[in-house]
């Protein structure tokens, strides 16, 4: 699954601050289908993620019905956006079982 989404960043003070962009209802909607197929526990979804020119992979984080996709400090940087901005992503769902131990593998 391959899609592009706006979200607004935003920060969550929990043990350690991290960014966040919530997925839209409809990107949810797409990626809860798959994702028993995907998942590889808690409910997290390994994909691929772009912003910009920056891409990394991550897994998605279930959260009240929805998906959060974690932003690190690096890509934020790079790109020039923080807390607030509104920024949009590319995103690939990854097969669970695709990526090898280094986090390399195919993406669908």
């Amino acid at each position: 699954m391959g899609t592009v989404f706006s979200s607004r960043l935003f920060e969550w003070r929990g043990p350690a601050p991290f960014h966040w962009l919530a997925l839209p209802e409809d990107v949810c909607d797409a990626i809860g289908a798959r994702s028993a197929q995907v998942t590889y526990g808690w409910g997290a979804v390994p994909v691929t993620a772009c912003i910009g020119d920056t891409e990394w992979e991550t897994s998605l984080l279930p959260r009240a019905g929805g998906y959060l996709l974690p932003v690190k400090k690096a890509v934020r940087v790079a790109e020039g956006f923080d807390d607030g901005d509104s920024v949009t992503v590319a995103l690939s769902v990854a097969p669970r079982g695709g990526r090898a131990a280094n986090g390399t593998g195919p993406t669908t």
